[in-house]
């Protein structure tokens, strides 16, 4: 994949070649791009995981929100992406809405990512781009810890975007019997169908017009929309016509307990929050930002434990964060 650079490139980037002694005596400067990323907790999951193995490693939020151009418009993904490589970012997590729109700025991608075209960790080493999709060994794993036994014929997924792709892949790949997309962009759901139909049988997959169509008789229900998070509440369908004998999934983990997860509990519905996803992509990501395994219960920890509101100093103003990530890598 071919890209421009805008600014110029950190000397060293990435894990050392020495080994696991090597790599603890380095520091790291990791960073997370997406809009309203204030609440993310994911900083604290790296942070403490770090902490534990005796490692320096400093994680910056690299908010689209909070980086308006001169003109006040939101800045071209390119151009942070490679000022994050002039800062000497060893790697950046990606989430909404930036997990599709960052593929092609990489150089190469790993075989889930570029099957599903979505994107949500990117190791900067070597002066080169490598994406990867962590998302989906982290709901794979949530929903294999979180909703062990639960039916599989039917389910019903709300959202095809960055999330919805791995989500799909991963409940495909834990056997789900048929999987329901839906998203009000037609042609989204549509493509990830598409996607999905290389991997796995295209009669287990199918694009719905309307959720109501089968929420009532569906075994399960995700939602990989941004419908419930803190910018954008709501339930994204009736949570009253989903079955008692459902079960629910949110991707969403700030708020904590969104709404559609409330209703589903408040039916009697098992429910499997976000927060666990959350936490397996994080561990998956840091082996591959550190080439070190973390402790998941101490990340876990910082991740309950994290502030669940948004800062309220000034991080992700570009001068603030330069000087913040030129102090980590001292």
């Amino acid at each position: 994949m071919s890209r421009d650079r805008h600014m110029p490139q950190a000397g060293t980037q990435g894990p050392d070649a020495g080994g696991d002694a090597a790599r603890s005596a380095r520091s790291f400067l990791i960073g997370l791009i997406g809009a309203g990323i204030g609440p993310s907790r994911t900083p604290a999951m790296h942070e403490a995981a770090a902490r534990a193995l005796g490692v320096s490693l400093s994680y910056r939020r690299l908010d689209l929100d909070l980086w308006p151009d001169r003109a006040g418009a939101t800045p071209d993904l390119a151009r942070l992406l490679a000022l994050a490589e002039w800062m000497g970012f060893d790697g950046l997590n990606v989430t909404f809405p930036c997990k599709q729109a960052i593929v092609p700025l990489l150089d190469d991608l790993s075989p889930n990512a570029r099957g599903l075209e979505a994107v949500n960790t990117v190791i900067l080493r070597d002066g080169r781009r490598m994406g990867h999709n962590t998302d989906i060994w982290g709901f794979a794993e949530s929903f294999r810890r979180e909703l062990s036994g639960a039916p599989r014929g039917r389910v019903l997924q709300l959202g095809a975007g960055g999330a919805g792709a791995a989500t799909g892949y991963a409940l495909l790949c834990e056997g789900v019997g048929e999987l329901c997309l839906y998203d009000p962009r037609a042609d989204q759901a549509r493509a990830l169908a598409a996607a999905l139909a290389r991997s796995y049988d295209p009669a287990r997959i199918r694009v719905i017009d309307e959720p109501a169509s089968v929420l009532g008789a569906c075994d399960g229900v995700v939602n990989a929309s941004p419908v419930g998070m803190a910018k954008l509440p709501g339930c994204p369908v009736d949570p009253d016509r989903i079955p008692a004998s459902a079960w629910v999934a949110d991707v969403i983990y700030f708020p904590r307990r969104t709404a559609l997860i409330e209703a589903a509990a408040a039916r009697g519905c098992r429910v499997m929050t976000g927060e666990s996803m959350a936490l397996w992509q994080a561990v998956r990501a840091f082996r591959l930002f550190t080439g070190l395994e973390p402790d998941p219960a101490v990340m876990h920890a910082a991740l309950m434990g994290a502030a669940a509101g948004p800062d309220t100093g000034a991080e992700g103003a570009p001068g603030t964060i330069i000087h913040a990530a030129r102090q980590g890598r001292k």
